[in-house]
């Protein structure tokens, strides 16, 4: 249900794509095995969703794969208090996804536009990213400026850093 959602939302905005069914992965690790050109070179995005110290606040934090998520400075980048993983409860009320299955393409059912979208600027560079479709047996393969296109249509707030 939530992938077929997500990929209606991307047609409602004529964004294009391309999926990619694969075996169910949970981690970077496990795409990597897939190989890059399984997913034809796009770069993969790692996904961390996260509260600030006090629960107010959550953020969706979107990186390069490759690249390693400094908590102890993030919190300065983005002016907020510490900075954890949230619970997967947290993770379902908010982005209706289970852990595995981390993608900003959920901020569709963000109604609140409680969380906030923190995007690595390096993912601009990049070409093709990939994101799960809210199932971690698939992965979409979207154009980097489109995906702030789909996120900017769900009036997320939007942080680069």
């Amino acid at each position: 249900m939530k992938m077929e959602e997500i990929l209606a939302r991307l047609k409602e905005l004529n964004i294009k794509y391309e999926i990619k069914n694969h075996i169910p992965v949970y981690t970077i690790e496990e795409m990597d095995r897939l190989g890059k050109d399984f997913f034809n070179g796009a770069c993969i995005c790692k996904n961390l969703f996260l509260r600030d110290q006090k629960g107010k606040r959550h953020f969706l934090y979107v990186l390069r794969e490759d690249k390693t998520a400094n908590l102890s400075e993030l919190p300065d980048k983005i002016e907020s208090t510490r900075l954890s993983f949230a619970s997967e409860e947290r993770l379902k009320k908010y982005l209706n996804v289970e852990k595995g299955a981390v993608t900003p393409l959920a901020v569709l059912f963000d109604r609140e536009k409680a969380v906030e979208i923190i995007i690595d600027k390096d993912l601009l560079k990049e070409d093709i990213l990939g994101v799960h479709p809210g199932e971690n047996t698939s992965t979409v393969l979207i154009k980097s400026q489109d995906l702030i296109k789909y996120i900017e249509a769900n009036k997320n707030k939007i942080i680069y850093i």
